[in-house]
């Protein structure tokens, strides 16, 4: 049911944000040149790696010259990418994600290899044990706003409690501070 619902969402998603989609990727191209996408390696289900697309918010060379995260007021981010992350716009590729089965609409973010080294084996057990997601309890409670300690948690508490009732309700939730978050 869960993986009906992502494919379906995600279908009518593409076909109504279409037009975004195109003035995101023209913005990118115009600010900063190609490429407009930005891909980097995650861990999804079954602790497989795959390949995570955005939008590209940053200058092209930003691995090579500065830290690994980004910082508050982070150089590397251009001007359109600083309007893309602060209303998620950069985020939508990952529809695309979804319809390969790489991700789901709700779960836990999905990490880079290198995170790994942040959980007990029996927490990234089970953390890996459903598909990552573009959305989650995290997202919807505070974000980058709240510990890391705190986002594991509310992972872990999804894995345990997630049901497509839930699901529904995140995305409620998501596109509610989404909308909110514009507005300011």
């Amino acid at each position: 049911m869960k993986r009906l619902m992502d494919v379906t969402l995600s279908l009518v998603a593409l076909v109504v944000l279409f037009p975004l989609l195109l003035i995101a990727c023209v913005a990118v191209a115009v600010d900063s040149g190609f490429p407009v996408f930005f891909r980097q390696a995650r861990i999804g289900q079954n602790a497989r790696e795959f390949s995570m697309y955005k939008f590209r918010s940053m200058v092209k060379n930003a691995p090579g010259i500065g830290p690994y995260y980004t910082v508050s007021n982070d150089p590397r981010i251009t001007r359109v990418g600083r309007f893309m992350r602060r209303t998620s716009i950069d985020e939508l590729p990952q529809i695309i994600n979804v319809l390969w089965g790489d991700m789901s609409l709700v779960g836990p973010r999905p990490h880079v290899p290198a995170e790994r080294s942040l959980y007990t084996s029996s927490e990234w057990a089970e953390r890996c044990s459903v598909r990552p997601g573009i959305t989650g309890l995290a997202q919807i409670s505070g974000r980058s706003d709240i510990s890391f300690d705190r986002q594991r948690s509310l992972d872990l508490q999804y894995v345990h409690e997630g049901s497509v009732l839930r699901d529904l309700q995140i995305i409620w939730r998501t596109v509610q501070q989404l909308g909110g978050r514009h507005s300011n």
